[in-house]
């Protein structure tokens, strides 16, 4: 069940669009910071393209279309690879550039990367840790209570 404290100004719900494209552009950041992972399993630059299509969407440059489009080639590209970080990583952009269509995706990030880190033998506490300090001040209540939530 999707928290319909995400759900956009423009669909009915509560989020502004500066509080969407915030998540948005952090959550680009939040999966670029784990695009090394990737890099050393796979040349795809399809994780990288959604990832900068996803910071693009958070500046107002490109509509939500080709946000969705390159969600979907992110996740091709995470069933194209073995390697589980790399697996995750790609997943990870592919979560990214969607929150342009839906915000709650902005989560997918911290949870796949969370996943990328601990398969390539990291920690996923520190990863998280690296994630929440970037967390916009506007926005940062609403995403750690959904983590609180989606914990129970």
């Amino acid at each position: 069940m999707r928290d319909k404290r995400f759900v956009a100004a423009h669909r009915g719900g509560q989020l502004a669009i500066a509080e969407h494209r915030l998540l948005a552009a952090w959550a680009a950041d939040c999966a670029a910071h784990l695009l090394p992972l990737f890099k050393v399993h796979s040349s795809d630059d399809r994780p990288q393209q959604a990832i900068e299509i996803g910071r693009a969407w958070a500046r107002g440059e490109i509509k939500t279309g080709v946000a969705q489009r390159a969600a979907v080639a992110a996740h091709a590209a995470a069933r194209e690879t073995s390697d589980a970080a790399a697996v995750a990583v790609a997943r990870a952009a592919g979560h990214a550039v969607a929150t342009a269509h839906f915000a709650d995706h902005c989560l997918g990030p911290v949870i796949y990367g969370a996943k990328a880190v601990e398969a390539a033998g990291g920690s996923a506490d520190e990863e998280r840790d690296w994630q929440l300090a970037r967390l916009p001040i506007d926005v940062r209540e609403l995403v750690i209570s959904a983590m609180e939530l989606r914990r129970t």
